[in-house]
């Protein structure tokens, strides 16, 4: 997709400065369906064109339009000198493909952060997630192990890391350890409290993994939570 068609936006004279930072404003404030809406009014210079592709991508990312994120987040980082906007396109380019189930696309996106010296949890714990996506589990524990090196209290990493573990069937009083901070860290997110009753079950603690993989499955419609449940549900009743 890289160096794909471009956007309709209408270009010519160099009057797109104030509708660009319009819409930084918008974009700033949240309101991003104004933020395209002001940009796609836009008549802009060629020199200005990638500022203005900087803002409606992150905009759609931010509305999960991602193919139209796509086609203009990756003209950013293609188009681009290295600096703090295209890192910050590259690790939405690899949530976006990581959301829409190309992990490999994303692994790709996030090494590029690593060649430029991106190194932060927040990459490595993705990293983690596209690893294990691409069933490489080994690989996966590996990435939030450095993500935890770095920030040792990082909720994120700590739910992956002892999520990976759990899957693996490795050190389950770790993970469990691991999955419990992260949930401490922030109670209400269902993936950390699928996260956490994932290892109750895989220690055997069926009524502690009903409770969580329950609220899990209450708080969000998610297939892999679903198949949890359901392997809950069959270790209750082989009883």
């Amino acid at each position: 997709m890289r160096g794909g068609r471009r956007g309709v936006v209408r270009k010519g004279k160099p009057s797109g400065a104030g509708a660009i930072a319009k819409a930084g404003n918008e974009y700033r404030s949240g309101d991003y369906e104004a933020a395209i809406l002001t940009l796609g009014q836009a008549t802009v210079d060629e020199d200005e064109y990638v500022d203005l592709a900087y803002l409606l991508g992150l905009s759609y990312a931010r509305l999960g339009r991602f193919d139209e994120a796509l086609l203009y987040l990756e003209q950013v980082v293609t188009q681009s000198v290295p600096d703090r906007r295209v890192d910050q396109c590259r690790m939405t380019l690899a949530y976006v493909y990581a959301v829409t189930g190309r992990a490999k696309l994303a692994e790709y996106e996030l090494k590029k952060l690593l060649e430029a010296d991106k190194k932060s949890p927040r990459v490595f714990s993705a990293l983690g997630h596209a690893s294990w996506k691409q069933g490489r589990l080994d690989d996966g524990i590996e990435w939030y192990a450095k993500a935890l090196e770095l920030e040792p209290e990082n909720p994120t990493a700590l739910n992956g890391y002892g999520y990976l573990l759990a899957c693996a069937d490795r050190d389950l009083q770790k993970a469990l350890t691991c999955c419990r901070k992260a949930l401490d860290a922030d109670p209400g997110n269902p993936a950390y409290a699928d996260s956490i009753g994932w290892t109750y079950l895989r220690l055997g603690m069926l009524a502690e993994a009903g409770r969580f993989l329950g609220q899990a499955a209450a708080e969000l419609d998610d297939e892999e939570i679903r198949e949890h449940l359901e392997t809950y549900e069959k270790a209750v009743g082989s009883r």
